[in-house]
């Protein structure tokens, strides 16, 4: 019988400033399009969206959504730009931008160079008009393939479908492949009311893809004493992420070379399972494998 206690938020029931925090409280974190526009007359336009993601990688697309104004439903002069000029920049915000990406996120009225008001430099971009922030690290040209208005009310989105046009990542923040580091591009997302999160030092961690294999062992493949132990779902999950379990000489091999190291003094999965998950804590992920097997 279930037994967790669950508050239940029905949206036809609540009144939509409380699911707006329920909705952004739960979805997160969630990364944000700093979006350069300009109007039909070039006027230049900054703001964030945290309503963003990438979509497709071939073709290249991302969608951002400008919602209708919570407070008046009017809509957002970066939705009016998009529409008027099918072109925009997104630039991603490091930790070094978050207070300026905030400053730019206010209501000006229409016209206003949020640019200015953040205290954060243009620069020219290739393909398209609006301007890039220059001091964002990654800077992405777009075209505008289509908008799609998801209602009429305040708090309505509308989903800003764009094609890719050009990067320009920063070199200081690439790793020695010359692919995007985590670590040096310290990037930020938006969660709940006024709290950020920090893709930065001990939050980040590293998960073998499963997806990269045709095909892994899983969970309902280990031995039914590991799937019912002690360890956690997560410890499980490393452990199932292999093409194959050991074949009987890798663990017939492994019993010999460990029999003074690993498994001295082991005699049950019970007394084998701390030493699993210290060596699962430091990606040890077969040693640990091999050591549960040995013990069942």
């Amino acid at each position: 019988m279930e037994t967790t206690q669950y508050l239940l938020i029905d949206p036809a029931d609540t009144e939509p400033r409380q699911l707006y925090a329920f909705l952004t409280g739960v979805i997160g974190p969630r990364p944000i399009a700093f979006a350069s526009t300009i109007d039909a007359e070039g006027n230049p336009n900054l703001a964030p969206f945290s309503y963003f993601n990438m979509f497709s990688a071939r073709p290249p697309v991302l969608i951002f959504s400008p919602n209708l104004s919570g407070r008046t439903g009017a809509r957002k002069d970066t939705l009016l730009n998009a529409e008027q000029t099918g072109e925009v920049v997104i630039n991603l915000v490091n930790h070094a931008l978050v207070e300026q990406q905030n400053i730019a996120s206010c209501e000006y009225p229409r016209g206003v160079n949020e640019f200015a008001k953040a205290g954060l430099t243009p620069s020219p971009s290739v393909r398209v008009r609006p301007a890039r922030v220059a001091e964002s690290p990654v800077q992405i040209e777009c075209r505008v393939r289509q908008v799609v208005s998801l209602g009429d009310q305040g708090g309505a989105g509308n989903l800003i479908i764009c094609d890719v046009l050009l990067m320009h990542v920063r070199a200081e923040v690439l790793d020695a492949r010359g692919f995007p580091d985590p670590h040096k591009l310290d990037l930020v997302a938006r969660m709940g009311a006024d709290w950020y999160c920090r893709a930065h030092g001990d939050a980040l961690f590293a998960v073998e893809k499963a997806a990269d294999k045709t095909d892994i062992v899983g969970i309902d493949n280990l031995p039914e004493a590991i799937r019912y132990s002690q360890l956690t779902g997560n410890e499980l999950g490393q452990l199932a992420n292999r093409r194959a379990l050991p074949a009987a000489e890798e663990l017939a091999a492994f019993r010999r070379q460990e029999a003074d190291g690993l498994l001295a003094g082991v005699t049950s999965l019970e007394a084998a399972l701390p030493r699993a998950k210290d060596l699962l804590a430091q990606g040890h992920c077969q040693q640990a494998l091999l050591l549960l097997l040995a013990t069942v």
